[in-house]
């Protein structure tokens, strides 16, 4: 049996009691059951993790989010009135790392940004938060030999303070172009003291399809709206020693909506997994081969930077390295987006139970 086979088989099983009625009445009065097509969405989610999609199986199906109203907060983050209540630097600061000739990894031990270098520039994707933007994205672009007065563009995935916190700043010094989802935009705007410090001026509005060209590089968004409303994913080409690897950059995961009650949480569920399932259909037409994330345990990037220095030194010894840490295959990509589904599936299910009580 595979490892951590009994543990997931354990918890899938808790998970989808979570949804079940007591007795017979598991199968609902309409004739379906219930609990059994619970227990197969996640099963689907299960099988489709393997080893290398655990980290999202664990975050959206063995231990999602459960949400009520969509917050209306406006008070200001407490780090950024008193940047002595910013986590301490050992949480999460993280080396920046060359992973492809044209793709670095300028981002935290949780939180990741990345830094796309064409012909004309930087493309820098997602900014972290206000209190550690500096140190590892500028900073971190100065240590790998890149500059920082070269970015021109920046992709925001969405509007929450670990993604968007260097946005702003990043904008005024650099003059760069911020590219983020109209929805998102709006939130921004709406709540001036929760993004304060890290709210740009309204630039370039992201719509379906939409290609930022910067030199000889060009990263096409896709609106996969369900984490926020404006969350955006992308899919790009990076160089591989010279040889292009196609990549689908996922930009929201967690079921952070309001999904508690039936309405509005199976039509949310819906919001979420259609454009999933549309993301996924481009992975596979471009014959995407990497998957990347903003956060790490998503895509296991901190992990990978680490195997990196020891596989490109077995590549130089002329030694059989095996492929690319963050290589996995088109099977591989596939199998990412199943899980999602799956788990999404299963907690809309368990909403649409409801209503039949």
């Amino acid at each position: 049996m595979r490892p951590n086979a009994v543990g997931l088989t354990a918890v899938l099983a808790i998970a989808s009691g979570v949804f079940a009625e007591p007795g017979d009445a598991q199968a609902n009065r309409a004739g379906r059951d219930f609990a059994a097509e619970i227990e197969a969405a996640l099963r689907s989610a299960k099988e489709a993790a393997g080893f290398d999609h655990l980290g999202t199986l664990n975050r959206i199906c063995l231990l999602p989010d459960r949400g009520g109203a969509a917050s209306t907060n406006d008070n200001v983050p407490r780090y950024v009135t008193d940047p002595s209540a910013a986590p301490p630097r050992a949480s999460w600061y993280a080396d920046p790392a060359r992973v492809f000739d044209n793709l670095y990894f300028v981002g935290g031990s949780v939180h990741s940004a990345w830094a796309l270098v064409t012909s004309e520039g930087i493309i820098i994707i997602d900014t972290i938060y206000p209190y550690n933007s500096e140190e590892l994205i500028v900073g971190g672009l100065r240590r790998l030999g890149l500059d920082p007065a070269d970015i021109r563009y920046v992709i925001i995935s969405h509007a929450h303070g670990d993604h968007i916190g260097g946005a702003e700043m990043l904008q005024e010094r650099y003059g760069a172009r911020v590219v983020m989802g109209a929805a998102d935009w709006d939130t921004v705007e709406r709540y001036p003291n929760r993004y304060r410090s890290m709210a740009p001026t309204r630039d370039i509005v992201a719509t379906d399809g939409m290609e930022i060209t910067l030199g000889n590089t060009t990263v096409t968004l896709w609106e996969t709206p369900g984490h926020t409303e404006g969350t955006l994913s992308y899919t790009f080409t990076v160089l591989d020693d010279g040889r292009p690897v196609n990549v689908v950059y996922s930009g929201g995961t967690a079921f952070n909506f309001p999904n508690n009650t039936p309405d509005p949480g199976i039509r949310n569920f819906q919001t979420y997994i259609d454009p999933q399932r549309h993301l996924a259909e481009q992975a596979a037409r471009t014959g995407v081969t990497v998957l990347l994330s903003n956060h790490s345990e998503f895509d296991n990037a901190v992990d990978k930077n680490l195997m990196l220095a020891g596989w490109r030194s077995l590549n130089a010894l002329g030694a059989a390295a095996g492929p690319h840490p963050y290589v996995n295959g088109t099977e591989s990509i596939a199998r990412y987006f199943q899980v999602m589904q799956g788990c999404a599936r299963a907690a809309q299910l368990g909403l649409e139970r409801q209503l039949m009580m």
